[in-house]
């Protein structure tokens, strides 16, 4: 019971509800939901066995050291908690009309482009990133300052980067395709 309580408190939190910002009475429908890829949480896990170890080290030293790391130990966990929840919170979504990202944890940020404003799309993949399954994708627009520049961690970047050309193609912004 309580792992369902907790389970659902994760889900609500988790969830920043794209549906709202969907046009449905114009036709738009979701193609890709895109969540990040499970190495943008190695940070907070990184933070929380810190905290872990913190406490465990608590019970060997003095009570006048303990509360120290007990204190460190907690504000490890509640900053863990927080960047992984933001990690949750920030989704990147493909329409049909258009890309936009959701993120933020109190306050929620959108930035949105139309697909015809897009005008190049870059795949970084650092080596890691290769071995592991994820990259990074950069939007080129003629509005170089925007907040969909830079998106990080996408899981399958190959296939994610070959489902946005797909939609710009069929929504015909690029040129016809020429027979060979």
């Amino acid at each position: 019971m309580v792992l369902s309580f907790v389970s659902g408190v994760v889900t609500r939190l988790g969830d920043p509800n794209i549906g709202k910002h969907l046009l449905r009475d114009e036709g738009e429908v979701v193609v890709d939901e895109v969540t990040h890829h499970w190495f943008a949480y190695v940070r907070p896990l990184v933070e929380t066995a810190l905290a872990l170890a913190l406490l465990v080290g608590s019970w060997f030293v003095s009570v006048h050291v303990a509360w120290a790391l007990i204190i460190a130990a907690v504000v490890l966990m509640v900053r863990a908690g927080w960047m992984a929840l933001g990690v949750v919170r920030d989704r990147f979504v493909v329409t049909n009309m258009r890309v936009f990202r959701v993120h933020g944890v109190l306050s929620q940020s959108l930035a949105t482009m139309p697909l015809s404003r897009i005008l190049d799309i870059s795949v970084q993949k650092p080596l890691h990133g290769r071995l592991l399954g994820f990259g990074h994708f950069c939007f080129e627009s003629a509005a170089q300052e925007q907040g969909l520049r830079d998106i990080r961690y996408v899981g399958r970047p190959d296939d994610r980067d070959l489902a946005i050309q797909r939609v710009v193609q069929r929504a015909g912004l690029r040129g016809p395709r020429v027979p060979n």
